[in-house]
């Protein structure tokens, strides 16, 4: 089959937000988004055009709109919390992003009524209804559809860089999971989730959609979930392996990594060289790896079965993308991976509360609403 990939504008950049709604006394989620939405929409029942619903109706999606520079991109998105807070905060709801919630339980939470999340639903059962996980895409523009999947493919090497430094789901359903990002391993157990397959060329592409649909996967191409993936109406690469982030300045950080990697490998290609690829297993083991163990991962950096520590592996490509963050206009979103790195990540950050208050996943869902109302201190 052949599916045509959009004509995108070169390192173009664009960001979605997934935000949780929670009770702003007890911390749990509540069931609003049907009320939210229709309040910040133009007033004829439809919903705000950068503001969706998501799968449960806890949540809600802030979508930005394509912009040449990572701090653009950002205050759109802050512009687009504040509007949502204008009609929250009279509800007596505050708004909390993290991989997962802390405490609530995913069997309390009702779903968006649509036939594409019935659909879904319906399929996946029991493993559907427990993607209580909320994450951060980042999308960027591709100017050449043959360069999409050798950036994916080269995008994977880095993923264990952009998971330990989103790591942000150590809780679930009032549980401490001893992992930095429970999100990274319980998302991949739905169909076509998880690492992407290794293609090389777009036809490959066109032959596994194909595939999917002719078997009854798959209905269409946007439910190829990869955490990296082509998004062909788009005309972009969309990293989605990020856990979701709880202030701006992470936000901008973690987009501002993406969005050079992937200019430094379109620029790669554009002189006939290849990204770094490792091999799938390596991969699948980082990815574990990053998961479990955070920031303080042991990850394989070549296909030699090299290894270093992520942390290292952090600080050595914020050096090395920083010309590339100035041309593109992010270098103080890159820089503020080290305030990140020196702040602390949030799986970290959560579970320092929570020990501070014993034991307590109200208080951690109480710091994560402040951290996103306040920033980063």
């Amino acid at each position: 089959m052949r599916i045509d990939f959009a004509e995108s504008e070169r390192s173009t950049v664009g960001i979605e937000w997934e935000i949780a709604l929670v009770d702003r006394d007890t911390g749990d989620l509540v069931q609003v988004a049907d009320e939210v939405l229709p309040a910040l929409g133009p007033g004829d029942g439809s919903e705000h055009p950068q503001i969706t619903h998501e799968l449960l109706l806890n949540t809600i999606e802030l979508v930005s709109g394509v912009h040449h520079s990572v701090p653009d991109a950002v205050a759109d998105l802050q512009g687009l919390i504040d509007l949502v807070r204008t009609v929250t905060d009279e509800m007596d709801v505050e708004l909390m992003c993290a991989g997962t919630h802390p405490f609530a339980q995913w069997f309390d939470q009702r779903s968006t009524q649509s036939e594409r999340y019935d659909h879904l639903l319906e399929r996946t059962q029991w493993w559907g209804r427990q993607m209580l996980i909320w994450g951060v895409h980042v999308h960027v523009g591709i100017d050449e559809r043959d360069k999409v999947l050798p950036i994916v493919n080269g995008l994977l090497t880095f993923y264990p860089h952009l998971q330990a430094l989103s790591a942000s789901s150590p809780f679930w359903g009032g549980v401490a999971t001893g992992y930095a990002s429970n999100r990274a391993l319980m998302f991949q157990q739905l169909p076509t989730a998880g690492l992407p397959w290794q293609l090389t060329e777009w036809s490959d592409y066109e032959g596994y959609v194909d595939d999917l649909i002719t078997t009854g996967v798959i209905r269409d191409y946007t439910e190829v979930r990869w955490d990296i993936r082509p998004s062909p109406h788009w005309g972009t690469v969309e990293m989605r392996a990020c856990d979701g982030v709880s202030t701006a300045t992470e936000l901008g950080a973690l987009a501002a990594v993406i969005h050079c990697l992937v200019d430094r490998m379109s620029d790669q290609l554009d002189h006939g060289e290849s990204p770094l690829v490792l091999q799938p297993w390596f991969v699948r083991e980082n990815k574990w790896r990053a998961a479990r163990w955070g920031i303080d991962a042991d990850i394989i950096v070549d296909a030699g079965g090299a290894q270093g520590a992520v942390a290292d592996g952090i600080r050595t490509l914020v050096t090395e993308l920083a010309p590339t963050a100035e041309r593109l206009g992010c270098a103080r979103e890159l820089a503020d991976v080290e305030r990140i790195l020196e702040r602390g990540i949030s799986y970290q950050r959560q579970l320092a509360v929570a020990e501070a208050n014993g034991g307590s996943l109200p208080a951690v869902v109480s710091s994560l609403t402040k951290e996103l109302r306040n920033g980063l201190e």
